[in-house]
């Protein structure tokens, strides 16, 4: 059963820390909350392409931004520091006009789990 926007919304902001970690398939782990969303956005490719950047950097901020079926997909040392990655995506389904997750030793969480 498909879930509403809203819905997705209050949901994610209601993770604090986690249960459990989830291994993808890079060895880089995840948490409950981006399991969640992984799962209610269909959204597995979002973690494949953070994954697949294996950055160096102890802490990244992570945002897709979505405007019109179009994204755009960034990481920064911090949200005041420039932007390192940036990639464009032609097309997508995700649900929200933007989510930010932090990628921290290796270990992708929501902010609100932190």
């Amino acid at each position: 059963m498909k879930i509403t926007k809203e819905e997705l919304l209050n949901n994610l902001n209601g993770f604090t820390g986690t249960e459990h970690y989830y291994k993808h398939f890079t060895s880089s782990k995840y948490t409950d909350g981006v399991r969640y969303l992984a799962i209610n956005a269909n959204c597995y490719w979002l973690l494949d392409a953070i994954f697949s950047y294996k950055r160096k950097e102890p802490f990244q901020v992570w945002k897709l931004e979505v405007k019109d079926s179009k994204a755009t997909l960034t990481m920064q040392e911090d949200s005041d520091q420039p932007i390192l990655v940036r990639q464009d995506i032609d097309f997508t389904d995700f649900p929200l006009d933007n989510i930010e997750m932090w990628l921290i030793d290796g270990v992708l969480i929501l902010p609100s789990e932190y």
